[in-house]
């Protein structure tokens, strides 16, 4: 690609557009990064270089990811930033404003584990990993839905788009990362809430709950493979990055407020809470009378997905 010009063989789906992939010096974010990339976008490669437990790193993994993009032809800038920080996330905003002059998506995905039971999770633990993940979520989101209402507000409405990263602990919890699926858990929340919002600025807001071999999931995923000998690695996490591209481009125009599972070929439109069987007693109930009302509706409700690491 020249410019904002896509790759031989690509459909120039992000042609033009401004996107930001945090987390994206490894994994997840260094995929999408690429493919975004791939696709004629301008990117903005985060990462702040922290190891598998946020503690500080020895290198800077977004460097090679920004040369990667340029050695193919595309455009790109590094940022080492704390997104964590409202000074970190604001500056990563104004970082894509005066390298390419405008933003259109934002991808949330930096994150890192500190896995422990529940008795056995300290403290600082639970704050390190709630402050990346949710927090690390908000305040990009925070600076960047400014930017797009001031925009609107001026008559310069994007078809701008956020895709957020969740976990298949966030929708149904594990055990062993009682930290971790709290935080992925509230960024559903956030999500559904910030679709709401700013759907009248022209942004739109989903969020993605990917499976992938990662540095946080290469034991979980170490070897996995579709139909072996047919060259397919079905937890490469390139796999995830093509819905990430088209929820992160103006193609996915109307698509909002919406959680998807993505993992090896398959794509899931998540369903959340809705209401299930109840009754309405249209007075005060007894304990008793709640408890055998209860019994019967769990009865005759569908039984929720098993909590990932339960036995």
């Amino acid at each position: 690609m020249t410019g904002s010009t896509a790759t031989a063989g690509s459909t120039g789906l992000c042609a033009g557009r401004v996107v930001i992939v945090t987390g994206a010096g490894r994994g997840l974010g260094r995929a999408h990064a690429l493919a975004f990339a791939a696709e004629g976008a301008k990117v903005v490669v985060n990462d702040l270089g922290v190891g598998l437990d946020g503690s500080a790193g020895t290198d800077g993994p977004a460097a090679p990811v920004v040369e990667e993009i340029r050695a193919a032809g595309g455009e790109a800038v590094a940022h080492g930033g704390d997104i964590a920080t409202t000074a970190g996330a604001a500056d990563l905003i104004a970082t894509a404003l005066e390298a390419f002059g405008r933003l259109d998506t934002l991808v949330n995905n930096a994150g890192f584990l500190r896995d422990r039971m529940l008795v056995n999770l300290d403290e600082d633990d639970w704050d390190a990993v709630v402050r990346v993940h949710l927090k690390g979520h908000f305040l990009p989101l925070k600076h960047a839905a400014a930017h797009w209402r001031t925009e609107a507000k001026a008559g310069r409405k994007h078809a701008a788009r956020v895709v957020n990263t969740s976990s298949g602990a966030g929708l149904l919890g594990s055990v062993g990362q009682g930290n971790y699926s709290a935080a992925k858990a509230g960024i559903l929340g956030l999500t559904l809430v910030s679709a709401a919002e700013m759907g009248r600025y022209g942004v739109q807001v989903n969020a993605i709950a990917p499976a992938a071999r990662t540095r946080m999931t290469e034991q979980t995923f170490a070897g996995a493979m579709t139909a072996p000998g047919d060259g397919f690695d079905a937890m490469a996490p390139e796999n995830v990055s093509p819905l990430v591209v088209w929820l992160g481009s103006a193609a996915s125009d109307g698509v909002t407020g919406r959680v998807f599972e993505a993992e090896a070929g398959r794509i899931t439109v998540m369903e959340g809470w809705r209401p299930g069987p109840g009754v309405d007693k249209g007075t005060r109930w007894t304990p008793s009378e709640a408890g055998e009302t209860t019994r019967e509706l769990l009865a005759a409700a569908e039984e929720p997905g098993a909590v990932y690491g339960a036995r």
